[in-house]
């Protein structure tokens, strides 16, 4: 069958889970036509992963594809950093009969998805100014920590895409001093990730209980033997019945506040910071009450700036599938 320009692929790549779609364009709107996901580590790659995906596929080939792959994309290439596999768009198009495919980094895809969304697909975390206009930024804390920019250029908004999760961890108080120094004695070079995100909260945990911060509750270490200990310790923090386990998602979320005013700051992102990835749109209640805010607007003489800036939580797990659909198809069109 012939490719068709109408039908798009897309895929939100990520160290747990592989989501890919497939989209019709009506007039100027995607519709979801089929979605699946996958566990990436399952598969020796991308394309074992789409050939499963298309072997099922009773929709006409797809004219044009784009990807949301985590870390840096270069020549059409790019090693997902939380990865065993690479990807690469012309390998894709060549094996699929593709025409048209592109590779964006996900944070980038995050970011062109913004568009297609409507506005409950948004939680607000912080209003901000009424008319709020200009930069925009994404910070997504999930497997990893994700960062994106979208310069607005008087018009519209411009994607760019960034490797911010991976700057140094910056601490600001006594007790985030001693974690820095405790994950330096584990890792070396402490990145902001290393923190802020999912792993973050098990080394946040494992911080306060190797140092004897905290006095860890049996139950809990049982059930992490079996479950992730990420889950596990929102869980207990949501029951508010082991102290060290709402600890740990204090000291997560000021780090998160902190780190997202920062990028926040970097991008000058009066238009609005929006928080994606998984961790977020789980924990808006812990987002709105606990130290998040304050760490995003303790910015010194610069707090005013923040104060002014929209805060709100991606809640639409698709937004990157409908971003890199777009990007793919814009690419397509150019």
């Amino acid at each position: 069958m012939t490719p068709d320009p109408s039908h798009l692929l897309a895929g939100d790549i990520g160290g747990t889970k592989t989501n890919l779609a497939t989209f019709r364009l009506e007039g100027q709107k995607l519709a979801l036509l089929r979605n699946e996901r996958y566990h990436s580590a399952d598969f020796p790659g991308l394309n074992s992963i789409l050939r499963e995906f298309l072997e099922n596929d009773r929709n006409p080939p797809p004219g044009a594809a784009g990807f949301g792959i985590p870390g840096a994309v270069k020549d059409g290439r790019a090693k997902p950093t939380n990865l065993t596999w690479g990807v690469d768009q012309a390998e894709i198009s060549a094996e699929f009969g593709i025409p048209h495919v592109a590779i964006l980094n996900d944070l980038a895809a995050n970011a062109y998805g913004i568009s297609q969304l409507g506005l409950a697909d948004f939680a607000v975390i912080q209003a901000g100014s009424r008319d709020a206009v200009g930069n925009r930024c994404v910070v997504s804390p999930g497997t990893g920590l994700g960062m994106a920019g979208l310069f607005w250029d008087g018009k519209r908004h411009r994607v760019w895409a960034c490797e911010g999760g991976h700057a140094d961890f910056a601490p600001r108080n006594e007790l985030e001093i001693a974690l820095l120094e405790y994950l330096i004695k584990r890792y070396g070079h402490v990145s902001a990730e290393r923190v802020v995100s999912g792993l973050g909260i098990e080394n946040i945990y494992e911080f306060l209980r190797d140092t004897e911060r905290c006095k860890e509750t049996p139950e809990v270490a049982r059930e992490m033997l079996t479950e992730s200990p990420g889950i596990v310790i929102s869980r207990w923090d949501e029951k508010g019945t082991c102290p060290m386990c709402s600890q740990t998602v204090d000291i997560f979320m000021n780090c998160l506040g902190a780190e997202s005013g920062n990028m926040a700051l970097k991008a000058m992102a009066t238009g609005g910071v929006y928080l994606g990835g998984g961790i977020p749109a789980k924990m808006i209640k812990r987002l709105t009450v606990g130290g998040f805010l304050h760490s995003f607007n303790d910015k010194g003489r610069l707090a005013t700036i923040t104060q002014e800036m929209p805060v709100k939580v991606i809640l639409n797990d698709d937004a990157a599938l409908l971003g890199a659909a777009r990007y793919a198809l814009d690419m397509a069109s150019a």
